[in-house]
C-alpha cells in the first residue's frame, strides 16, 4: 500500500471521528481498510513462511501452519 493511500485513510478516519464523513467517502474508507487488511495479512503470511525453530538438537525445523478451529485463515 502506498503512503498516499494511508495518509487518505487517516484522514478519512478523522473525518469519521469529527462526524463529517459522506456516503461516498464512507464507501472508500471500507474500500481501503479492506486492501490495507489484505496486504497485511499477505506481508504477516510472508514473514511466517520464512520463519524456521530451532529444535533442542540444535536442528531447524520450518514453522507449521497450526490447524484452525474456525476454518479461517490468515
Amino acid at each position: 500500500m502506498e503512503k498516499h493511500q494511508i495518509e487518505r485513510i487517516n484522514e478519512l478516519a478523522k473525518k469519521q471521528k469529527a462526524g463529517t464523513l459522506t456516503r461516498e467517502e464512507r464507501m472508500e474508507q471500507k474500500a481501503l481498510r479492506e486492501q490495507y487488511i489484505k496486504e497485511f495479512r499477505a506481508n504477516l503470511q510472508a514473514t511466517l513462511d520464512r520463519v524456521y525453530i530451532e529444535q533442542e538438537d540444535g536442528s531447524y525445523k520450518k514453522l507449521e501452519k497450526k490447524p484452525s478451529s474456525t476454518g479461517d485463515e490468515l
